[in-house]
């Protein structure tokens, strides 16, 4: 199959916000919770790191499903790969 010019745009939006939202993870994951022992303040009653390790990563991986949901099913109508439902 031969890719077009609009295959290649199509995959490289898609690489490009997988990249982002990939690298928003690492930062979350990784960065933070390295990060986390030296927030030495209360959030809610609870130090900071462990509100950070126990909630606040959860609810950014949520956001990150749910942002890339929604922008591939914009990408897909704008393509016209939409799934039909």
């Amino acid at each position: 199959m031969q890719l077009t010019e609009r295959h290649r745009l199509y995959w490289r939006k898609n690489l490009t916000i997988t990249a982002i939202l990939m690298a928003i993870w690492f930062v979350v994951t990784y960065v933070v919770g390295y990060m986390a022992r030296d927030l030495n303040f209360r959030f809610f009653g609870w130090p900071f790191s462990f509100w950070m390790g126990a909630q606040g990563a959860l609810i950014i991986y949520v956001l990150i499903i749910w942002y890339y949901a929604r922008y591939m099913n914009k990408l897909d109508q704008e393509f016209g790969v939409a799934e039909e439902e």
